[in-house]
């Protein structure tokens, strides 16, 4: 396989519509989602020197996107973990509030996400998927995870492609309730 060249010119004109629906279907806000791809290219281009080659470019920056969409959530529930720090102190440790807000990842540092985290994310996402009915988890994990084709996916589940986005759309939803409840919890 030949190694990937970054050309950091094209990106907007080729990855950011793609960009932009990958990451609106999953902050479900379409401002937030422009912010998000927006510091995706910033973030590729501060750490192009550390692309490998190995991966198309697109693929790359979807891996930069995902941790994105991950600070973003992790963001919005530091700030209520540090609501609930000031409602409810720990009683033990006056420093308890400051040791959670220096637990909160960088939301500009790609080197957060650990591979231990990836790891414990990934399971996390597993464990939700396994508790969708049947046809949810096989729609969402053809489509979302293994990157079929709307056409492939519907052809498999012999069904149209309006009721796949409506299956895509409700198994998202309670993923994303899922991961509320498992991951992202205080």
């Amino acid at each position: 396989m030949t190694k990937q060249i970054l050309n950091p010119d094209t990106w907007v004109d080729r990855y950011s519509d793609y960009l932009f629906n990958y990451a609106v279907t999953r902050v479900n806000d379409a401002e937030i989602a422009k912010d998000l791809v927006q510091e995706t290219f910033f973030a590729g281009l501060k750490s192009a020197k550390n692309f490998k080659g190995d991966a198309a470019e697109r693929t790359w920056l979807i891996s930069i996107l995902k941790r994105k969409v991950i600070d973003h959530y992790r963001k919005i529930n530091s700030q209520k973990a540090k609501s609930m720090v000031r409602i409810t102190p720990n009683r033990d440790t006056e420093n308890e509030g400051n040791f959670i807000e220096q637990q909160v990842a960088d939301p500009d540092s790609l080197l957060e996400n650990s591979e231990i985290e990836n790891k414990e994310l990934g399971n996390a996402i597993h464990e939700c998927i396994n508790k969708l009915p049947k046809k949810q988890a096989l729609a969402f994990t053809l489509k979302t995870i293994n990157g079929l084709s709307t056409e492939e996916v519907c052809k498999e589940l012999n069904i149209n492609p309006s009721n796949l986005w409506v299956i895509i759309h409700r198994a998202r939803t309670v993923l994303m309730d899922c991961l509320n409840t498992n991951w992202f919890k205080i």
